[in-house]
C-alpha cells in the first residue's frame, strides 16, 4: 500500500507493481547451478511463470520486449559458452541486465513479476553451467508464454 500525505485515504499500489506470490514462488525454485537441475525447472516452473506473465494486461510483457531480454541472454551465452573464465569475465555484464530489466520496468514496458523472475534467474546464474541453465528455462517459459498468448 502507497500512504497519501494529509487526510487522503492510502492509495492501492497498481497491480503491475506487485510480485504475485506465485511468481515469488517459482522464482524461489531458480536452483540453476545444481546437477542435476531440478526435473520440472524446464517444464512445471516454466508453465507457472509464463502464467503469471500472461495475466497482465496487454501494455506489460509484450513478446517483442520480453524477446529481447532473451536475445540478450543468448548472445552472452553463445559468447561464454563452457568457459568458466569468460563467466567471470563478463559477469558484470550479465547482471548488468537487471538495470535494462528495471528501466523496462520504469518505462511501463514490464511489470513486477518479470522483473522479480529475472532478477531471480541473474542472481541464481553463477556459472557458465547456471547460465546455459537460465537461458534455457527462459526458452521453455517462452513457449509456454507463445501456447498462452497465441
Amino acid at each position: 500500500m502507497i500512504k497519501q500525505s494529509g487526510n487522503q485515504s492510502p492509495k492501492e499500489e497498481p497491480a503491475h507493481r506487485k510480485v504475485s506470490p506465485a511468481i515469488r514462488e517459482a522464482a524461489a525454485k531458480l536452483a540453476l547451478s545444481h546437477d542435476p537441475v531440478p526435473a520440472d525447472l524446464f517444464d512445471a516452473t516454466a508453465s507457472a511463470i509464463a502464467a503469471e506473465l500472461a495475466n497482465t494486461k496487454d501494455k506489460f510483457n509484450r513478446p517483442n520486449q520480453i524477446r529481447r531480454f532473451y536475445d540478450e541472454l543468448v548472445t552472452w551465452q553463445q559468447r561464454i559458452k563452457d568457459d568458466e573464465d569468460a563467466f567471470k569475465k563478463h559477469e558484470a555484464f550479465i547482471r548488468m541486465m537487471n538495470a535494462k530489466v528495471a528501466y523496462a520496468k520504469g518505462r511501463d514496458l514490464v511489470d513486477a513479476n518479470f522483473e522479480h523472475w529475472f532478477g531471480a534467474g541473474i542472481k541464481a546464474t553463477t556459472s557458465a553451467r547456471a547460465l546455459k541453465h537460465f537461458q534455457l528455462h527462459f526458452e521453455a517459459m517462452l513457449g509456454f508464454l507463445k501456447g498462452l498468448r497465441g
